[in-house]
């Protein structure tokens, strides 16, 4: 047996003494979408986590995801910055020259300020450079000012990729945010979203209103969750979600990401990864391939570089 089938059957095991169940079938090779790196010992420190969070504030960095992701078949990351600092985005793209396992990078730039063109200027001259996240917030504040539209605009034009990050309450902005940024892919972050989201009905025709839009996708970042302080491993409660994602946008526009290592506070790794491997592997071959690694090429067009030209 080899040590990436070991630790597939572990997780599986994990699943099947809470209560679920797991596909024998292995899950194929993997970009994971939605990681942080980040090192709070470094002179500076880092503007989040904070301090106070035990798990989260402590340095994550390639090598401790690459042991942990590589046995199920990950041979890539696309690092999402959630720091605001502007530095913070050369320094993941210096971890990136190193470390040929990141092959993408979504930094952090606030729009609609003076010096964000010549900022994207920098940043996207670095082909890893494939996009940029904006909250809810930013977005709400700056749709109808010229200057953010304007910034919008310069994304669309290099082609990059936006990540949006705010929950149901962002979907409304979507539309508009897409025919702003016609050239951009639009990625919403961290579906299925928590809080039954999905079972309002607003929300579920929000998400089917943005779905008929071809360059808005769905990155699948936020599927375990505990209730009473124990993990749901009953694959039967994941599936609505899934299945609701899976109808609205089919198998070209929906991905895999992990949010490791804030993953970390529901679920192991393995665990995170084994429930879409199983919800997928059911779908077959064909789509949990576009699933784990073809749609989020075309979303963000990272570089098969490392394990990753593998892929190519």
């Amino acid at each position: 047996m080899t040590r990436r089938e070991f630790l597939r059957r572990g997780a599986a095991a994990a699943l099947e003494r809470a209560g679920g169940a797991a596909t024998a079938a292995p899950a194929p090779l993997a970009i994971d979408t939605h990681t942080h790196f980040y090192d709070p010992t470094r002179p500076q420190g880092v503007p989040w986590p904070d301090k106070t969070d035990r798990l989260l504030y402590r340095p994550y960095l390639p090598e401790q995801f690459r042991s942990l992701a590589a046995p199920h078949g990950v041979v890539g990351t696309v690092v999402v910055e959630a720091s605001p600092w502007e530095e913070d985005n050369q320094w993941v793209l210096d971890l990136a020259r190193a470390d040929s396992l990141i092959v993408g990078f979504v930094g952090h730039l606030e729009p609609g300020r003076p010096e964000f063109a010549a900022r994207l200027r920098r940043f996207s001259a670095n082909p890893l450079f494939r996009g940029l996240r904006f909250g809810q917030r930013v977005v709400a504040e700056g749709l109808g000012r010229r200057a953010f539209e304007d910034d919008l605009r310069r994304m669309s034009d290099r082609r990059l990729a936006l990540d949006l990050l705010g929950g149901a309450a962002m979907l409304g902005d979507v539309a508009r945010l897409a025919k702003l940024a016609p050239e951009s892919r639009l990625v919403i972050d961290h579906l299925p979203f928590g809080g039954g989201d999905l079972d309002a009905a607003a929300v579920r025709r929000a998400l089917g209103e943005i779905a008929r839009l071809p360059n808005v996708y769905a990155k699948v970042s936020n599927v375990a969750r505990r209730a009473e302080g124990r993990l749901i491993a009953d694959p039967q409660f994941y599936r609505p979600g899934l299945d609701l994602l899976w109808e609205l946008f089919g198998p070209d526009r929906a991905f895999f990401g992990s949010n490791w290592p804030v993953s970390e506070r529901v679920a192991p790794y393995a665990v995170v990864h084994q429930i879409v491997a199983d919800y997928f592997a059911a779908q077959g071959k064909e789509a949990a391939e576009k699933f784990f690694w073809k749609n989020s090429r075309a979303a963000y067009r990272w570089l098969p570089r490392g394990a990753a030209r593998e892929l190519a």
